[in-house]
């Protein structure tokens, strides 16, 4: 009797297993696979590319670019891809030799080729300068002409969602159009003798250039935030400070804010946070490039009016 009925539980499990249903394979991702070097840069990407590509962004948020240090992992991505989004202007200095590292045949998109470029250059303690200032997503208008060239790459790499690139980027081209304007609205209500910007590295060049700001000087007189000061370039800058009538200073968000900090406690003015190089994380305040300049356009024009 015990054999009969282990014989038929045996037999039950073998026609169970005869009648399952066989589980299917994940299917693989077979987007185009693009990797951005910043938030900035991967969200713009991203507002042209949608949901066609698979993206990824080497720096999370919150990093500094000009201090970033890659990993294996990034290398990695940097194999797989097909494009590298990268600002250019020399400010991802670690891209270089991971491209290297990493081989593969991505192409490399810097979208900040073909912008007129802000020149300055001399060296500080602790760091050289860029000899470009490479800060051109500060500005839309700078940003509008990074829309083509992500469109063209994607569609070149990618032609069978050329159309829905070509789309988005319209699309995307409309919405910052509508964000430089609203800029050029917002700057308009600061008096004149008060657009005056003091930061806490020279970041927002561009920015003064296309909206009728005047950059009076930075904490830190460099395109990077590696340099440091000397005790001349930081009484020089309070004395302006002074003479100017300069409201605040302003402190990205990445940066320490203890240099700003002590000038402002010289000079009788208010420290105020921005963010430079790096958007914030989905819930913060400045999750994309549109939210990212209204947040800092508003504190700028807070400070200044």
């Amino acid at each position: 009797m015990k054999k009969l009925l282990v014989g038929l539980i045996l037999m039950g499990m073998l026609v169970s297993g005869c009648n399952a249903t066989p589980k299917s394979k994940p299917q693989a991702d077979t987007r185009l696979k693009v990797v951005a070097t910043t938030t900035i840069v991967g969200d713009v990407v991203h507002q042209i590319g949608g949901e066609d590509i698979e993206l990824k962004v080497l720096l999370p948020p919150g990093s500094d670019p000009h201090s970033f240090a890659a990993s294996p992992q990034d290398a990695i991505l940097v194999h797989e891809a097909a494009i590298v989004f990268a600002n250019g202007a020399g400010l991802e200095e670690f891209l270089t030799p991971l491209l290297e590292n990493a081989g593969g045949e991505a192409e490399v998109v810097r979208l900040s080729d073909g912008l007129t470029l802000l020149q300055g250059g001399h060296e500080h303690e602790g760091g050289e300068e860029h000899e470009y200032d490479p800060h051109t997503w500060t500005s839309p208008r700078n940003v509008l002409a990074w829309i083509p060239l992500i469109e063209k790459a994607l569609s070149e790499h990618d032609p069978a969602h050329a159309e829905a690139y070509r789309q988005r980027a319209a699309a995307y081209r409309i919405e910052l159009e509508t964000l430089d304007r609203w800029v050029a609205e917002q700057i308009k209500q600061i008096p004149p003798e008060r657009r005056l910007l003091v930061t806490d590295h020279l970041a927002f060049g561009y920015l003064a250039e296309h909206y009728g700001l005047k950059q009076v000087g930075a904490a830190v007189p460099s395109f990077s935030t590696l340099a440091e000061p000397n005790a001349q370039e930081l009484a020089a800058l309070e004395d302006a400070i002074r003479k100017q009538g300069v409201p605040a200073i302003f402190v990205g968000s990445t940066v320490n804010p203890a240099l700003a900090e002590r000038i402002a406690a010289d000079t009788g003015i208010k420290v105020v946070s921005l963010y430079t190089g790096s958007l914030t994380a989905a819930d913060g305040p400045a999750p994309t490039y549109v939210a990212y300049i209204r947040y800092n356009i508003t504190a700028i024009v807070e400070a200044l009016r």
